[in-house]
């Protein structure tokens, strides 16, 4: 379903998202030029085939070139949902305030299943590792009352992710709240992790990158994080990681946003099915269709 009004649901999102947005607190990232962007306008048929609005921003590292869906949604900030935990992940480390990816977190006892859903098959003890596969939030929000806003802000600003605003009173900040990063932000801080150019120590980064393992097969490796919050009723879902093949290595974030008026069961599977299929079209890798 072709949403009639794509401009107007945009700039609706813009001042639910963004108009707190503090960019003063960060360096704006570079705008992009006719010389390095490819604009796949195409890719928006995979969007309207999920009933969504959306957005995908590519990075073709070899040859320094974005592909993107278009060059107004991959500007627009919004929570980054789960992918948050990347950078969490990081900060985490980095802080000491766990060990080691396997540190084990003990269950709370309850959580808020209005605001996170019903999903009894994470109430228990984890590992952080655990916790970033499974995208249970209960362990991370933990982890975010120990590391604490000072921190946080701190090491949000040294990367330049999203628009650092953690007015948010509860400390679940990326799923509820301000806080709010664009699909070419996104790839902009992956890149930077790719190539090891982030504020934390080499082993940090290479325990997040094999925490982010997602696929391998012996033509490519996907390392990436889905995302997806329920907030201000609006379904704001992404998939966000990079993909090397025999070909080379891409950077990628796709964002899919959704009234919940209009829920349809797809929304989590579209994700990953609009980002491949993408890859697809571009030659890169021959991912199979769903359905066949």
């Amino acid at each position: 379903m072709k949403s009639k009004k794509p401009i107007f649901f945009i700039v609706l999102l813009s001042c639910i998202y963004g108009c707190s947005s503090n960019k003063s607190e960060r360096e704006k990232s570079s705008p992009l030029t006719e010389a390095d962007l490819i604009l796949r306008s195409d890719f928006g048929s995979y969007f309207d085939s999920c009933g969504v609005e959306g957005s995908i921003a590519i990075y073709e590292i070899e040859g320094q070139k974005w592909i993107v869906s278009d060059t107004v949604g991959i500007e627009l900030e919004t929570l980054p949902a789960s992918t948050f935990k990347i950078i969490n992940l990081l900060i985490a480390l980095e802080t000491k305030t766990i060990q080691d990816e396997d540190e084990l977190v003990k269950w709370v006892g309850s959580t808020d299943t209005v605001k996170y859903g019903y999903r009894p098959d994470i109430y228990h003890d984890m590992t952080v590792k655990e916790a970033f596969e499974l995208s249970a939030g209960w362990v991370f929000v933990e982890l975010a009352k120990k590391i604490g806003k000072d921190k946080y802000k701190e090491y949000l600003t040294k990367c330049r992710y999203g628009n650092v605003d953690l007015s948010q009173e509860e400390a679940d900040f990326w799923n509820f709240g301000a806080f709010a990063i664009s699909p070419k932000n996104q790839v902009e801080f992956l890149l930077a992790l790719y190539e090891d150019r982030l504020p934390f120590s080499e082993q940090n980064m290479a325990i997040v990158k094999d925490v982010m393992l997602t696929e391998r097969t012996d033509d490519y490796t996907i390392r990436a994080k889905t995302g997806w919050t329920r907030a201000n009723n609006i379904n704001t879902g992404w998939w966000t990681g990079y993909l090397e093949t025999k070909k080379g290595s891409y950077i990628f974030a796709t964002r899919l946003l959704q009234d919940r008026k209009m829920n349809r069961s797809d929304f989590g599977s579209c994700r990953k099915e609009i980002t491949k299929k993408a890859f697809r079209d571009l030659g890169v890798i021959d991912f199979p269709v769903a359905g066949k």
